[in-house]
């Protein structure tokens, strides 16, 4: 059940009788007409755009068409009144049985409650993490795989079919630059005393990696040259940080559905194919670039490169994807790698990358534009830096000084449920402050704990229902006469829960899990606001002994309100808690 759906169309169904009957011509296009929650809540429980948008069409006054529309508004059973404001807004009052009849919803749907059909038949393809295999998960690299986890679960939500891959970046000279580092740990585990040079990795998460490979090789790889080993301790450290890589992702309860090796693409034919269909579209040339901005002409050598006609397809510029010397540059192994996405069929591609891509970002959607011939929209989502904080000081980090703080030093520190959650309280495109000492703050101000807490006390007032032999089980609840539930502040939760089919819609639509999280703070500050009331007002009281009628209404929304927390908490990655300890 949508009641923002419903009600919209009945608003449709209105401006479909006054085209009959004249009062507004045919033809014109309802697209745009829209019911959502006022911005000011004492203006009315929904209010629509329609005369709004439909005047310039119509070439009538707004004013006139929202006059005629509240009449036919009003005449219905749900809706107590429509009022025009201004130069042509419709406010509207619903009758108090139409949030009670959500509840009935959230209670007859259960977990189902809000989910709908949008990516029905669709195929999505998420891609996040993509972390250079060259060490353990960074906070940076958290915010990223929270973010998309949470992306794919809400995708999946709405119906999506919803593929969470993860790009190995072997392919580059960083890899080598891996082996280096493991092949002194190997040295240092045959008592060798060795010096981490500028451009190697000396962090002691190494130190294993460089003990196993001496368990595997013995000393067949000491005081040997590079060509003799860089290959195959190449392929043996990058395997060991896949390992750690993935054991990192599992403890914030992630599971890729697939690994995509960069190394894949070089020697198999891959990016040939890729360049041959944009080359066949009339999009690969031989051309030189103008100098990069800010560069001096006496800086800038002009050469001949083969070049992308980006530009085509929404590019600033264009783009070359083969050097001067017949070597690809590292745009062309990611234009094979999202060819190959086209061609296993998805509907819609997302991208998730750091703060630091964010010039990758018009290229990359022109070259999957061209690859699909617009068929496949990409979307890139930024996900801006990380700072973390203890004690009020900040963590520094830097990957190559080996002083970086890691994906599980997070976790270890506040766990994953307060980890995901926390990490989704910002837009993915705004910096985050993270404080460990308020992540396990126990108050309003700590939202993941707020929410929680609403959770958990609901648990524990069906708990004390039970205790006072008040039934409980769902049939119960279920047929509770909820038209028990008259105060406004009773109906201010089931109004917000009215608002989650419709939010998580909106969230689906934009890409932005964030909005999830939002709300769910904004529910359970409904929930506590209620269950504080009660200790003032016995009416109010979830649970009264001597009233079970009342109490399994009030119980009912109180369920209700777990069900969609429940639910959210879900798509955030997030365990509810049935107990605050």
């Amino acid at each position: 059940m949508n009641l923002f759906t419903d009600i919209r169309s009945l608003v449709l169904d209105c401006l479909n009788v006054m085209v009959a009957e004249g009062t507004l011509p045919e033809g014109l296009d309802f697209a745009n007409v829209a019911v959502e929650p006022p911005r000011d809540a004492a203006h009315g429980d929904m209010a629509t755009n329609a005369a709004m948008v439909l005047a310039k069409p119509a070439k009538m006054k707004p004013r006139d068409i929202a006059d005629a529309l509240a009449g036919k508004l009003a005449a219905d059973a749900r809706v107590t009144s429509a009022e025009v404001a201004g130069p042509g807004f419709l406010n509207l009052r619903l009758d108090r049985s139409s949030w009670q009849s959500v509840l009935a919803a959230v209670l007859a749907e259960d977990i189902k409650f809000g989910r709908s059909d949008l990516g029905a038949g669709k195929r999505v393809n998420v891609e996040y993490v993509s972390a250079n295999p060259t060490g353990p998960l960074h906070v940076g690299h958290t915010r990223g795989a929270v973010f998309g986890d949470a992306l794919a679960s809400l995708l999946d939500f709405v119906g999506y079919d919803v593929t969470r891959e993860y790009y190995i970046n072997d392919g580059g000279g960083q890899v080598d630059v891996l082996a280096r580092s493991v092949y002194l740990r190997y040295l240092e585990a045959h008592g060798q005393e060795v010096a981490f040079v500028d451009g190697t990795y000396p962090g002691d998460y190494l130190v294993p990696v460089g003990q196993a490979l001496k368990e595997k090789v013995g000393d067949a790889y000491v005081d040997q040259p590079e060509d003799v080993w860089l290959e195959e301790i190449r392929n043996f450290a990058t395997d060991a940080m896949m390992d750690l890589i993935r054991a990192d992702l599992a403890s914030l309860g992630i599971q890729m559905d697939k690994f995509f090796s960069e190394k894949s693409l070089y020697g198999t034919g891959l990016i040939e194919s890729a360049l041959k269909s944009l080359d066949d579209k009339g999009l690969i040339y031989e051309g030189v670039l103008e100098p990069p901005k800010g560069k001096k002409p006496d800086d800038w050598e002009p050469r001949e490169q083969t070049l992308f006609k980006s530009t085509e397809h929404g590019d600033d510029v264009d783009r070359p994807v083969k050097k001067s010397d017949g070597a690809w540059t590292y745009f062309a192994p990611d234009i094979a790698y999202h060819y190959d996405k086209v061609e296993r069929g998805f509907d819609m591609l997302i991208d998730i990358f750091g703060a630091d891509h964010g010039g990758y970002v018009k290229r990359m959607k022109a070259a999957v534009s061209a690859l699909s011939d617009g068929k496949v929209p990409l979307d890139i989502k930024l996900c801006q830096l990380v700072k973390l904080f203890k004690d009020g000081q900040e963590f520094k980090m830097s990957k190559r000084a080996g002083t970086f703080v890691t994906l599980r030093d997070v976790v270890d520190a506040v766990g994953p449920d307060v980890t995901r959650f926390m990490l989704l309280t910002r837009k993915n495109d705004q910096g985050f402050d993270f404080d460990l000492d308020k992540a396990l703050e126990q108050s309003k101000d700590n939202p993941v704990f707020y929410v929680q807490y609403a959770n958990a006390r609901i648990c524990s007032t069906l708990r004390k229902a039970a205790e006072a032999g008040i039934a409980t089980d769902d049939a119960t609840l279920a047929a509770a006469d909820l038209s028990l539930l008259q105060d406004d502040a009773q109906l201010a939760v089931a109004k917000k829960l009215a608002e989650w089919p419709r939010l998580v819609e909106i969230a689906a639509r934009t890409n932005e899990p964030h909005r999830v999280a939002f709300y769910l703070y904004d529910l359970a500050s409904e929930l506590h606001g209620l269950y504080h009331l009660g200790k003032t007002n016995e009416g109010l009281r979830f649970v009264n002994e001597s009233n079970p009628s009342a109490t399994h209404a009030k119980m009912a929304l109180a369920k209700a309100v777990s069900i969609v927390i429940s639910a959210g908490l879900g798509i955030l990655g997030v365990t509810p808690a049935q107990e605050m300890r």
